[in-house]
């Protein structure tokens, strides 16, 4: 499974959203800044993730964009295959080697943790993992 800077991009932008509150708007500029994604780049990512069904934008001065649907529906993979499938000259079939086989196997493993992935899991790991950080002050 290949992830482009277009598809880390994307899920970033979606791992951020996810960890606001449901249903409040996120500026795009607010995304950029937080994930260092360049906003211009941002802006197209977003409306290719709006045409898949991932994020629904507002607008007005209190609109943004926000998840289309709860954490919990959206999967990692899901997310990876829209991107990677709208990029040109995906999909295209490579000559058969010796390795081809195992190739495919590891894809088959990786496809199936990413599956399994939902955005969710992702923040509440993240938090987690952030909760267990306990700064030092020792002088």
């Amino acid at each position: 499974m290949n992830i482009s800077v277009k598809g880390e991009y994307a899920l970033q932008a979606l791992f951020d959203l996810a960890t606001r509150p449901p249903g409040a708007p996120v500026k795009i500029a607010d995304i950029a800044r937080r994930q260092r994604i360049p906003q211009k780049f941002l802006e197209l990512i977003l409306a290719g993730l709006k045409q898949g069904g991932f994020v629904e934008s507002r607008r007005g001065a209190e609109g943004g964009y926000l998840l289309a649907r709860p954490a919990d529906a959206i999967t990692v993979g899901q997310v990876i295959r829209f991107v990677e499938s709208r990029r040109a000259g995906a999909g295209k079939a490579k000559a058969e080697t010796p390795f081809s086989e195992m190739w495919r196997r590891v894809d088959g493993a990786v496809s199936s943790v990413v599956d399994q992935t939902s955005l969710a899991d992702l923040v509440r790991q993240w938090r987690e993992k952030q909760a267990r950080y306990v700064p030092n002050w020792d002088i």
